[in-house]
């Protein structure tokens, strides 16, 4: 059909006096599957219109080109894409905010300023999640040429609203873009603007968006480092321990084990370490559990000592604990354990110091009674 005819205009749009009227013709079909086909080509037509370089705006230098034919074909071009932003097709809102920061680099800085940011400001304005949602996603070729202050000052509302976004898969995507906005906005203008809904996304009533959640603050602490997690991530960590639900208080706990992944040994011990072992002894089963895994992944991060002093007695208790699924997890996260050190080649010390199995815990007082058979219904429990 028409929608395949685009590609190839493409790759022949050098002959501009007929192949950019055609071009038009499909943005402007009647039918919505072609002038997505169409749109989702403008970045390619729009280069092969500049590829000389001569008639077309052209890195982040570059002022607006000087008035030829090039420039004529692409305010044409340009006029189209402004005028898609009203399509009545969500399909062919979503595919042009997806390409339309491609054609940044094409047009230069003062080009995209004059006629490409307008239409960019209206897509941000969509009522259709998914289609700020790309163009959010897009963001890397239009923050090369038009810097980080105008991308911020632009672009910030519209994250902030999808971060709360009625859809639970659009503030998904919204997070696993963040460590990526986040390199491009740089530690102090992100801490201003985002740094606050990070940590709210830990309270999240969709299990999926607290999990992705952790694994954002780690990426974060990664980024900008241990001084600023600490200062920055660290207080609402802290903060959803001491939440009445258990869920907040599971998820800060693994919270915690997740920045210990990126942070020095001395302070994922002195810091983040004692949130662990605290919350081993919470009131609720599903939070204990969560420290034992925890303090599993934690030890991955610490040196032999602390393995020694803190953690295995932590993990020693949660093997006797009164709920069974506390004393499953507490078992599972000791072997695993022993079983890393052994294979890290400074386990031996650590296991002859205190106890390596269930045996031995009962035989020197720290466990009451062997360990039951667990039965996959309890597991699953």
């Amino acid at each position: 059909g028409r929608e395949w005819i685009t590609p190839a205009l493409a790759a022949a749009a050098a002959a501009e006096e007929w192949t950019v009227p055609c071009f038009e013709k499909l943005l402007q079909d009647p039918e919505a599957e072609v002038r997505t086909a169409a749109t989702l080509n403008l970045p390619a037509v729009a280069g092969c219109l500049g590829q000389d370089g001569s008639n077309v705006g052209e890195g982040t230098t570059t002022t607006a080109p000087t008035m030829g034919s090039a420039r004529v074909s692409m305010e044409r071009i340009l006029s189209r894409a402004t005028a898609l932003t009203n399509d009545e097709s969500e399909h062919v809102r979503a595919a042009l905010a997806s390409v339309i920061t491609e054609l940044a680099p094409i047009l230069g800085r003062e080009w995209t300023l004059s006629s490409l940011l307008p239409p960019l400001l209206l897509l941000l304005r969509d009522q259709v999640s998914q289609v700020r949602l790309n163009l959010i996603a897009s963001l890397g070729a239009l923050n090369k040429v038009i810097g980080v202050d105008l991308l911020a000052q632009s672009l910030l509302p519209a994250i902030l609203d999808l971060s709360e976004d009625n859809k639970w898969r659009i503030r998904l995507h919204v997070i696993r873009l963040i460590p990526i906005l986040a390199q491009q906005l740089g530690a102090d203008l992100f801490t201003s603007s985002l740094a606050a809904v990070c940590g709210r996304w830990l309270g999240d009533h969709i299990s999926s968006i607290r999990e992705a959640a952790v694994d954002n603050l780690r990426d974060l602490s990664a980024l900008f480092g241990r001084e600023w997690a600490f200062q920055h991530l660290l207080p609402t960590v802290r903060g959803a321990l001491r939440h009445d639900s258990y869920l907040r208080r599971s998820v800060a706990v693994r919270a915690c084990a997740a920045i210990a992944k990126v942070v020095d040994a001395p302070a994922a011990v002195e810091t983040l370490l004692p949130l662990v072992v605290e919350a081993g002894g919470d009131t609720v089963p599903n939070v204990r559990f969560a420290a034992a895994r925890a303090l599993r992944d934690v030890a991955e991060s610490v040196d032999r000592g602390s393995c020694r002093v803190c953690i295995y007695p932590a993990l020693a208790k949660l093997c006797d604990d009164v709920d069974v699924d506390v004393r499953f997890f507490g078992r599972k996260a000791m072997q695993s354990l022993e079983e890393f050190l052994r294979t890290r080649g400074d386990g031996n010390e650590a296991v002859a110091t205190v106890p390596a199995t269930a045996a031995t815990m009962v035989k020197e007082g720290m466990m009451s009674t062997p360990p039951a058979p667990m039965s996959v219904a309890t597991v699953v429990h």
